[in-house]
């Protein structure tokens, strides 16, 4: 037998795609179940029921792909959903009560969704714009979710306050240890507010983490620095234990107040008294 000696480069030249196809056998059935599925001009909720129906999980599956939400973030939103439903939030949920399954989802917004999604005539570049976003869509979601909620923060404490610092860790109580918040006001040295914002299902604010920086701020905090809590998203429903945790801080002083973006108005007026009582 021959000897030889490889080299990379020599290699390199030989690396090709290995063939491979992105159905499995679950695939291979959603595809069918697309393709035997004909409604009218437009979809009702009798339309969501039967698909559930004739196959819950692949009906699940296309209610979760027309929404664009992962498997893990629809599961989130399902649970939300039908959080006080003694049957859960799957099969067992629907098989109970149908209509009202459906009636939900579609309160939810997934007949809207749905109806302009089939509606529309899709150029190629549209179909490699949909790829993208499935491929990298999930990650720049929970990115924008917590930016957003900045953003809608900063604009009313702008109003407010001409001397503040963003995503900064301040000086704790005790003057040698720090804890990190979204805005101390008017600095890190000497916050007389910080503020925390939490968007559910923002990239690397996973709700285990939300109540651990909640927990170091409420350490490091003096107690006579006000802490507001800015947080929103449906699906916290999903995880109420934590949620509850976190008014227990609230009712224990710990936290000022929580906020939510339907709580505008609030938030501005308690930072324009704050501002006026303080005279910062």
């Amino acid at each position: 037998m021959q000897r030889h000696r490889q080299t990379k480069d020599e290699l390199i030249l030989k690396l090709g795609e290995v063939s491979t196809d992105w159905k499995d056998e679950f695939a291979q059935i959603f595809v069918d179940y697309l393709t035997d599925f004909n409604v009218g001009d437009s979809v009702t909720i009798n339309d969501l029921k039967s698909l559930l129906e004739i196959n819950f999980d692949a009906g699940i599956t296309l209610f979760r792909l027309v929404l664009e939400q992962s498997k893990d973030e629809f599961t989130e939103t399902l649970k939300a959903l039908f959080y006080n439903n003694e049957s859960g939030h799957g099969k067992t949920a629907f098989k109970k009560d149908p209509d009202k399954y459906v009636n939900t989802l579609g309160k939810y917004g997934l007949l809207e969704s749905l109806n302009r999604l089939m509606s529309r005539n899709y150029t190629w570049k549209e179909v490699v714009q949909e790829r993208l976003k499935m491929g990298r869509g999930s990650a720049i979601k929970g990115q924008k979710r917590g930016k957003n909620l900045e953003d809608f923060v900063e604009t009313l404490v702008r109003l407010v306050f001409d001397k503040f610092e963003i995503r900064k860790s301040f000086i704790g109580a005790n003057g040698l240890s720090t804890a990190k918040a979204d805005f101390c006001i008017p600095s890190t040295e000497h916050p007389s507010i910080v503020i925390e914002v939490k968007a559910y299902g923002a990239t690397g604010s996973k709700q285990s983490d939300v109540i651990g920086d909640v927990q170091k701020i409420i350490k490091e905090k003096r107690s006579d620095t006000y802490f507001f809590l800015v947080t929103d998203g449906v699906t916290w429903m999903a995880r109420m234990r934590d949620f509850e945790r976190l008014i227990e801080y609230q009712n224990l002083g710990d936290i000022y107040r929580i906020y939510t973006q339907q709580m505008r108005d609030d938030l501005l007026s308690d930072l324009k008294q704050i501002k006026k009582e303080l005279g910062i």
